[in-house]
Parts: C-alpha cells; structure tokens; sequence
C-alpha cells in the first residue's frame, strides 16, 4: 500500500487544467494571461488540454445558440479555436523560450545595431481580439555583450507576443527578456499596432494605431542615440 497521502498527489482523473493550475500554486509561481507556464507541463498535457478546451469551446458554442450538431460550419469550430489559442495565438504562453545561440562580440562592436520590422500578432487580454503591428529593435552592444543571431530577435518576439496581453507589457518583457540574454550599454524597443478590440467593436475606429517604446541603458541616459534610432525606424 502506498504511504502517499491525499495531498501528495492529483489523480489522473482531474482535468489536466487543474492540475497544471495546482503545479504552479504550489510552485508559488503566477500565471497571468502574458506568463509563461511551460516549465509546469508535462509531456502529452498539451495534447490533454487541447481536448479539454475543445470541449469547453463547443459548450461556449452550445450556450450562445448555435446549432453544431447540424450546421456543417461550426462542427468543428470548437477543436479548430482549442487548436488556434493552443498551438498558434497563444503559443507563447505554453511552449518554452526557443534555443538563442549567444556568441561573444569577438569584434567589440560598439555601434547601433537596429533590428526591424518585426510584423507581430498578439491578442488583446480585455476581448482576445487580434492586434497586429510591427516592432523595432535597437542595440547598442560593448565588449562584453553576448551577441545572438539575427532570426532569434524575430523568434524571441514571436514568443512574447504570442499571448493574450496587452501592448504596453508586452513591449516591457520583451525588452526585459533581450536585456537579460545580451547585457548591451543600451536596448530599445518599439511597437506600433492596430487594435482590433477598437477596430472591430466599441467605438469601431479603424484608423488609430497604438505606438509605445521601452528604453534601457544608453538610450535612455543619450538624447543622440535615442534621436539616432528613432530617426532611422522612420524611414
């Protein structure tokens, strides 16, 4: 017999939500829409939540009228929209941060470096709904900076961004994020997005974009450099 106590251990009969959801309460670890919760899954749970969100998908579908037994469009809605949140619009939040191979700057480079633009799709926390735009980079390496290839700048972003959030913190963990892995004088980021939670509802203004920037380093410290960058995103 076993000397495990009740608490020691989730039955496999709990919904797989649950039981991530317990992991990363018991690791006093949060889990807001933008956090990464990959290190509390365990092989084949994805595929478990995939099913148990499919078949919330269809009960959301039940309660809003909607006849899936017999309309040929929506018989499969609910695993087609488990699937898009799982493994495409919110990847981000569950898949670990992709390999970044770091190379030292052998060169010493010193000079700006500016990435961009990176298109990026993310969702609006408030409505899920799309917002869609472009970042820009800006690095300003020294000696002792770890240098990473340039498609790991658009990697790094699209697993960011591929989470429901919005624009404001997401530009901050992505600056964040770069910060730690290269350690540069001076790192700038900047997004410019439309919002579809205006575009498609509310006040339905197609026209605004939402524009922000994070500093770090010298461009913050550098009113030249700063100028420099975002002089050159312009044209």
């Amino acid at each position: 017999m076993s000397n495990e106590t009740p608490s020691a251990y989730t039955p496999v009969n709990v919904p797989v939500s649950q039981r991530i959801r317990e992991r990363i309460t018991a690791g006093n670890t949060r889990f807001h829409a933008n956090d990464n919760i990959a290190d509390f899954i365990q092989p084949g749970e994805l595929d478990e939540l995939l099913a148990e969100v499919e078949e919330k998908m269809r009960g959301v579908l039940q309660s809003l009228v909607i006849d899936t037994d017999s309309d040929h469009n929506t018989q499969d809605t609910g695993r087609r929209v488990a699937k898009m949140f799982l493994t495409e619009v919110f990847k981000g939040r569950y898949v670990p941060m992709p390999a970044v191979t770091e190379f030292p700057n052998a060169s010493r480079l010193n000079e700006l470096m500016i990435i961009g633009p990176i298109t990026v799709r993310s969702a609006c926390s408030h409505h899920l709904c799309p917002i869609i735009g472009k970042v820009w980079i800006g690095v300003m390496p020294n000696e002792h900076s770890n240098l990473i290839g340039l498609s790991k700048y658009a990697r790094i972003t699209e697993w960011i961004m591929n989470r429901p959030q919005i624009q404001e913190e997401a530009v901050v963990q992505l600056a964040d994020t770069l910060q730690e892995k290269m350690q540069p004088d001076g790192l700038a980021v900047v997004m410019e997005a439309d919002h579809f939670c205006m575009h498609w509802r509310g006040v339905k203004d197609m026209e605004a974009a939402m524009i922000n920037s994070v500093m770090h380093g010298s461009f913050l410290k550098d009113a030249n450099l700063r100028r420099e960058f975002l002089s050159l995103i312009k044209r």
